[in-house]
C-alpha cells in the first residue's frame, strides 16, 4: 500500500524543484503516451475488420491517384453518396461511400477514429456484431441521412438545394453509429456519456454545418441507438438516464459547449449551409478592401453599398472573427464551470442566453418591424426571410428551459472573495487597454483615416472591447489604414476578452464546498483546531448552514426544512462548551421561529439534552474499530482473512489515493462504478449522512482503492478524518463502491487494509460509520413507550427502515459491519417539543432524499411493494 501522506525529504530549491517537475511531467507524458499506444494495440488487436477497412480507404487512395486523372472527381461520380447518384440508379453507393474518404484532413480524421474507435469497438463487439453494425449503420444512416435531405428542402429551399446537389464519402458516419451501437451494453456511465456527447455533436454539426455528410452522421448515430440493443443486447444495468447530481451536471455541461461550439463552426466554416449556419452572418461577410470603400463613400457616404463596404471592414478579417468568437469561448469556459456545479457560471450562462434572445429580438423588430424603414444590414445582408429570423431564437430558448429545470444541481459558491478578485481583474485589464489605445492610437493617429484626437479615441474605446458583430448598428467613426492601427483596433478586445476567460476559468480551479463556502471554511479551521465526533466531517458538507458560537470556538452545521433546525451530528468545539452550544443554537433556531433537532448525535450529547427535559430517540448504530490491539486472528475474523488473501492470489491491492489529485484513468473509473451504483438502485443517492462523489473529492478525505496490475479499480472506501484537540486521532468510513462484476470481497479486503495501515500510522480507531434506521436487535422487543408520541415515531421509523431495506440495505450494511467485530454506540435523534415530531420526520425524509422525483417515487414505492 502507498500512502500519499508520508514524510518526505526537506524541501528542495527552486532550480531543484524545477528540474523535479520537468522529469516528472516527461515521466507523466511517456506513461501516457505508453498506455495510448498500449490501448490502440490492444483495440487493433483482433480487429480484422477495422483494420481491413481502413487497408482500403488508404488501397483506393494510392490505386486511383494512380490510374485516374483525378481521385475526388472519380469517387464523386461512382461511389459518393448523394440524392443524384440514387436518381441516377447508382444504388451501390450507400455502401461503398463508407469505404473511401476525400482530402487530407478527412483521412487523418478517418485514420485517426479507425485507431481508437473502430478497433477497440470491434475488440470489445467481436467480430461479427461489429461487421453486422458496420452494415446497419452505414446503409441505413445513409438512406435516412438521404431522407431527411429530402426533407431539408420543405424546411430552406436554398439549404435543401445544396443538399440535393451534395454528394459525401468517407467512414466518419458508420463510425460514429458503430459507437452508438456499442453503447447500447455499456455500463451506465459511459453509455449516457457516449449517447448524449453523439446526440449533441451530431445534431449541432447537422444544424450549424448542414452538409450531406453532417446529416448522413446524424442519420448513423440514430440508427446506431435504435439497432444497438438488437445487435449487442441491452446492458444488464438500468437503461434510464437519471443518474447522480454530479453526473447531471456534466450533461448539461456537454449540451451547453455543444450550444456554444455551433456558432463557431459557422464562423469557420466558408461552406455552412446548414439551418442554423444563418448565424455565419454574426462572424463574417464579402471582403472589402480600404480603398474600394473609400471610393464608394466618396462617391456617396449614405449609399448602401458604402454601409456594407465600412460593415465588412469591421467583420473581416482574422481579428475580428476571433472577437467575434471570444463570447462563445467564454460560455464554453461557463461550461466547466457547470460541471463544476458552480452557481456563477449557472448565472453566467443564463446572461449570456439572455444576451442572444435580446439581439435574436433586435434582428425580428428591425427586419419586420419597419424599425429602420428597411436600410438596416444587422446580421448580414442575407434576405430578411421568417424563418432566417426565427432560428437565433430556437437554440437561447432551448439552452435556458435546461437551465432552468436543472438550476438546483448548480449551488456551489466560491471562495470569499474570488468574483471580487475577478472583477478587480477584469476593471483593471480594461484600464491598462484603456490607456494603451488611446495613447498609442495618438501616437501613430495618421495610421488611421480621419486622425483621431484622444477624444476621439477615448470615446471609441467601449467599442473596442464589444464584438464587431454588434456594431452594425453604428457608423465606425474611423478605421485603421496601417498594420500596427489595425493591431491596435482589432485585438484590443480580443485581449481584453481574453483575460475575462482566463480570469474566470480561474474562479472555477478555487476550492468551493458547497452553497455556503465562506461558512464551510470557517467551520473547516474550527474543526481542524478543535474536537469533534467520528461524524463531525459530515458538518462541512453541502446543503449545510451554520450557527456559530459568540466567542466562535464552536458551531453547529443545520439544515432548515419544514420549520425544522435539523442538525448533522455533534455541535463541534472544546467538550466543555457542548451543552452551551446546545443551549445557544436552540435559542437561536427559536428566535428564527424553527424548532430544533439534533440528529445522529452521541449519547454524551443525548444525555445533555435529556437534563434539558428533551425527548430522545435512537435513529442507527455507529460502529467502532478500536485499532490499539487489533489484529485479525481466529475464528470471528475468517471472512476478512479469506478476503485478504483472495486479494493477493488476485494480484489486487490496496493504494492509497487522493481523490482531487488521482490520475483520470483511476477518477474516471471510480466515477462509473458510482454511476452504475446509483442506476441499478433506480432512485438517486441519498445525502445527508451518506456522502457520494462530491464528498470524495476532498483533498483532506482519503480514499483506498483497489487496483489490479492492469490498473483496474474494483472498489473504493473514502475516509474522514476525526479530530480531537487539533489532532487526527481517527477515520470515519463514508464512501464504499463495488465493480458489480470485479474482485467479489473488495469492501472487506479495503477496510482490513485500512484498519492495519492505518494503526501503523497511530491512528487510535477507525469509525466503520452508522447505518440510519438499522440497530442491532430487535427494535419491537421494547414496548415501554409505544403509547407515546416519540414511541410510537420510533415504530415507525423501525418500519420505514424495513421497508427501505430492499432499495438501500441498511440492515444488510449493519450486518456486513459486523464481520469486523466492532463496538456499537447508539446514535440519536433528540428533540424539545414531541408535537414536532411529524414535521421532524418529514424533514429527515427530504434531508436525505432532496431530489427524488416523481417517478423515483413510484418505483420506490413498487420496488418495496414488489419486495
Amino acid at each position: 500500500m502507498t500512502d500519499p501522506s508520508a514524510a518526505g525529504s526537506p524541501a528542495p530549491g527552486p532550480v531543484a524543484r524545477a528540474r523535479t517537475d520537468v522529469a516528472a511531467w516527461w515521466g507523466r507524458t511517456r506513461r501516457q503516451a505508453a498506455r495510448l499506444g498500449s490501448t490502440i494495440a490492444y483495440g487493433a488487436k483482433g480487429a480484422p475488420v477495422s483494420l481491413a477497412l481502413l487497408a482500403v480507404m488508404w488501397g483506393g487512395l494510392v490505386v486511383l491517384s494512380l490510374t485516374t486523372r483525378s481521385y475526388r472527381s472519380f469517387l464523386d461520380h461512382h461511389t459518393a453518396l448523394g440524392i443524384v447518384p440514387i436518381e441516377n440508379l447508382r444504388l451501390w453507393t450507400p455502401v461503398t461511400s463508407g469505404l473511401f474518404a476525400v482530402g487530407v484532413a478527412a483521412f487523418v480524421v478517418a485514420t485517426a477514429l479507425f485507431l481508437v474507435v473502430a478497433a477497440p469497438i470491434e475488440h470489445r463487439m467481436g467480430t461479427r456484431r461489429f461487421a453486422v453494425a458496420v452494415l446497419v449503420t452505414q446503409v441505413g444512416g445513409s438512406l435516412l441521412g438521404l431522407a431527411l435531405a429530402a426533407l431539408g428542402q420543405l424546411l430552406d429551399e436554398g439549404w435543401g438545394f445544396q443538399l440535393h446537389l451534395g454528394v459525401t464519402s468517407g467512414p466518419t458516419a458508420w463510425i460514429l453509429g458503430t459507437l452508438m451501437v456499442a453503447s447500447a451494453n455499456m455500463g451506465t456511465l459511459w453509455r449516457r456519456r457516449v449517447r448524449v456527447g453523439l446526440v449533441a455533436l451530431t445534431v449541432v454539426m447537422a444544424l450549424f454545418g448542414g452538409h450531406l455528410a453532417d446529416i448522413t452522421a446524424l442519420g448513423s448515430v440514430v440508427v446506431g441507438a435504435v439497432a444497438g440493443p438488437f445487435i449487442v443486447g441491452r446492458s444488464s444495468r438500468a437503461t434510464h438516464l437519471a443518474g447522480t447530481r454530479r453526473e447531471g451536471r456534466v450533461l448539461v455541461a456537454l449540451i451547453v459547449a455543444a450550444s456554444a461550439i455551433g456558432p463557431m463552426i459557422a464562423a469557420f466554416s466558408p461552406n455552412a449551409v446548414g439551418p442554423f449556419a444563418v448565424l455565419r452572418e454574426l462572424f463574417r461577410s464579402q471582403e472589402w478592401t480600404l480603398d474600394e470603400v473609400n471610393l464608394v463613400c466618396g462617391a456617396d457616404p449614405g449609399s448602401t453599398d458604402c454601409r456594407r463596404g465600412l460593415l465588412d471592414l469591421r467583420l473581416g478579417g482574422v481579428g475580428p472573427v476571433l472577437a467575434s468568437v471570444m463570447p462563445s469561448v467564454y460560455l464554453l469556459v461557463l461550461s466547466d464551470g457547470l460541471r463544476r456545479g458552480r452557481r456563477f457560471a449557472w448565472i453566467g450562462a443564463m446572461v449570456s442566453q439572455v444576451v442572444l434572445l435580446a439581439l435574436a429580438l433586435a434582428n425580428y423588430l428591425i427586419r419586420f418591424a419597419d424599425l429602420d424603414n428597411g436600410d438596416t444590414l444587422f446580421y448580414g445582408v442575407a434576405d430578411p426571410t421568417l424563418y432566417r429570423t426565427a432560428v437565433p431564437f430556437v437554440v437561447p430558448l432551448a439552452v435556458m428551459a435546461l437551465l432552468v429545470i436543472t438550476r438546483t444541481n448548480f449551488d456551489v459558491s466560491a471562495p470569499a472573495g474570488t468574483y471580487t478578485r475577478l472583477w478587480a481583474t477584469v476593471v483593471g485589464a480594461g484600464a491598462v487597454l484603456a490607456v494603451l489605445y488611446v495613447a498609442v492610437g495618438a501616437l501613430i493617429r495618421s495610421g488611421f483615416d480621419g486622425s483621431p484626437g484622444v477624444l476621439t479615441l477615448l470615446g471609441d474605446f467601449p467599442q473596442r472591447l464589444v464584438p464587431p458583430v454588434l456594431l452594425q448598428w453604428f457608423d465606425p467613426p474611423f478605421l485603421p489604414t496601417s498594420w500596427l492601427a489595425t493591431v491596435l483596433y482589432e485585438w484590443t478586445g480580443i485581449v481584453f476578452w481574453a483575460v475575462l476567460v482566463v480570469a474566470t476559468a480561474g474562479s472555477f480551479v478555487r476550492p468551493a464546498y458547497g452553497v455556503e463556502t465562506d461558512a464551510t471554511e470557517r467551520a473547516r479551521a474550527v474543526l481542524t483546531s478543535s474536537s469533534g465526533s467520528a461524524l463531525s466531517w459530515m458538518t462541512t458538507w453541502r446543503g449545510n448552514r451554520y450557527w456559530f458560537s459568540p466567542d466562535g470556538h464552536s458551531y453547529v452545521a443545520f439544515r432548515v426544512i419544514s420549520g425544522i433546525a435539523l442538525t448533522t451530528g455533534d455541535p463541534v468545539g472544546p467538550p466543555a462548551d457542548r451543552e452551551a452550544a446546545i443551549v445557544g443554537f436552540s435559542e437561536y433556531a427559536a428566535e428564527n421561529g424553527w424548532s430544533p433537532c439534533f440528529y445522529s448525535v452521541t449519547p454524551d450529547v443525548a444525555a445533555i439534552t435529556g437534563a434539558l427535559g428533551w425527548e430522545s430517540i435512537q435513529v442507527g448504530e455507529e460502529t467502532v474499530l478500536p485499532l490499539a490491539d487489533l489484529a485479525f486472528t481466529g475464528k470471528k475474523f475468517q471472512d476478512v482473512r479469506t478476503a485478504v488473501n483472495r486479494a493477493k492470489k488476485a494480484g489486487v491491492e490496496a493504494e492509497w489515493i487522493s481523490f482531487p489529485t488521482a490520475p483520470l484513468a483511476i477518477t474516471d473509473q471510480i466515477t462509473a462504478i458510482s454511476e452504475e451504483w446509483v442506476a441499478d438502485k433506480g432512485m438517486p443517492e441519498m445525502g445527508f449522512t451518506l456522502g457520494g462523489l462530491d464528498e470524495v473529492d476532498d483533498p483532506q478525505v482519503r480514499c483506498l482503492i483497489a487496483v489490479d496490475e492492469q490498473r483496474t479499480v474494483h472498489g473504493i472506501t473514502s475516509w474522514m478524518p476525526v479530530y480531537r484537540d487539533g489532532v487526527v486521532v481517527g477515520w470515519t468510513l463514508d464512501f464504499m463502491r463495488r465493480r458489480s462484476e470485479g474482485f467479489r470481497p473488495a469492501m472487506e479486503f479495503l477496510i482490513a487494509s485500512a484498519a492495519l495501515s492505518l494503526q501503523e500510522e497511530g491512528a487510535q480507531f477507525l469509525s466503520l460509520s452508522g447505518a440510519p434506521l438499522a440497530k442491532v436487535g430487535d427494535p419491537t422487543e421494547d414496548t415501554a413507550q409505544t403509547s407515546t408520541l416519540s414511541g410510537m415515531l420510533e415504530r415507525l421509523l423501525d418500519v420505514v427502515g424495513r421497508t427501505l431495506e430492499p432499495v438501500y440495505g441498511f440492515r444488510s450494511l449493519l450486518a456486513f459491519k459486523s464481520k469486523f467485530q466492532p463496538v456499537y454506540e447508539p446514535m440519536y435523534m433528540t428533540f424539545p417539543d414531541p408535537a414536532a415530531l411529524p414535521s421532524i420526520g418529514n424533514a429527515i425524509g427530504r434531508a436525505y432524499l432532496p431530489d427524488v422525483s416523481f417517478g423515483q417515487s413510484v418505483r420506490l414505492v413498487k420496488t418495496m411493494i414488489d419486495r
